[in-house]
């Protein structure tokens, strides 16, 4: 089965949309972008792009690529001072001379569309969740609309950043799952994969995950983006595992267009509580 997570994306836009129009709110999302990468570029136009397509209105932030910390700071300041934005985020990476670290904790946590700031992970790992980093979400409600089940399955994710790897975990084990992160320092990685009912894999490494890696019957979970011989590809060999696994994600295609529509209902989400008092 082939996860199509464009397909999910849109369902779920279409619903964002009306809950918005019936709403009578005009929520607004800022991008901050330093620099000139063309694929921050192109990600930032793509969320621009969703938002239009729901009716959240964007305003983006260009910071020069020679930027400082503190001016990046101002800008980040000046969002969460502005009561007509509602979510704000960060387009990373930074150029190295920024802080990261800082930048994300300068973000209002109830502007953090991108479940980034160290409060809202708190939440996550603490079992209560506010904002959740998007991509995690994306793929918890893809295993949802496909009605894949959860609880009780040994789920082994690879790679342990911050946005990705390790929020997975989190969510996964909230939803009763035994989980296991394995990354570059993990002994017999083979056998732990081996063992996976889900495998997600976030290390960006362009067909790392082979057929022998997989257990028959697995659910393949590809958040890689890589670049292989002109194409774009995941972390999964795909050809190689595609009937293997009982259920797998494309790349494109799978959990890329997740990640989009779940930003576009945490701006939604945060425009609702500062407006309407909704309770988390």
């Amino acid at each position: 089965m082939i996860l199509d997570g464009k397909k999910i994306a849109d369902k779920r836009l279409e619903i964002l949309k009306e809950e918005i129009e019936d709403s009578g709110l005009y929520p607004r999302l800022a991008t901050v972008i330093v620099g000139a990468d063309p694929a921050s570029q192109m990600y930032i136009r793509m969320k621009h792009r969703a938002c239009e397509k729901v009716g959240i209105g964007s305003v983006g932030m260009e910071i020069a690529k020679d930027a400082t910390t503190e001016q990046v700071l101002q800008v980040v300041t000046q969002l969460n001072n502005d009561p007509d934005i509602n979510g704000i985020l960060i387009q990373l990476p930074l150029p190295k001379q920024v802080d990261t670290e800082r930048v994300i904790a300068s973000v209002s946590p109830d502007k953090d569309v991108d479940g980034f700031h160290p409060f809202n992970l708190g939440l996550l790992f603490s079992g209560r969740p506010r904002f959740t980093p998007c991509t995690p979400q994306g793929i918890m409600a893809l295993l949802s609309e496909y009605r894949i089940g959860i609880a009780g399955t040994r789920a082994v994710v690879i790679g342990r950043s911050i946005d990705v790897g390790r929020p997975m975990s989190a969510l996964l084990l909230n939803a009763d799952a035994t989980v296991t992160v394995c990354h570059s320092k993990t002994k017999n990685l083979t056998e732990e994969l081996m063992r996976a009912d889900i495998l997600v894999s976030a290390i960006g490494k362009a067909h790392f995950i082979t057929r022998e890696m997989v257990k028959p019957g697995a659910v393949v979970i590809d958040v890689g983006i890589n670049q292989l011989n002109g194409k774009l590809v995941g972390d999964v060999d795909f050809a190689a595992v595609n009937d293997l696994a009982s259920a797998i994600t494309p790349v494109p295609g799978g959990v890329g267009p997740m990640t989009i529509a779940i930003l576009m209902e945490n701006t939604y989400r945060a425009a609702n509580v500062r407006t309407c008092g909704t309770v988390w």
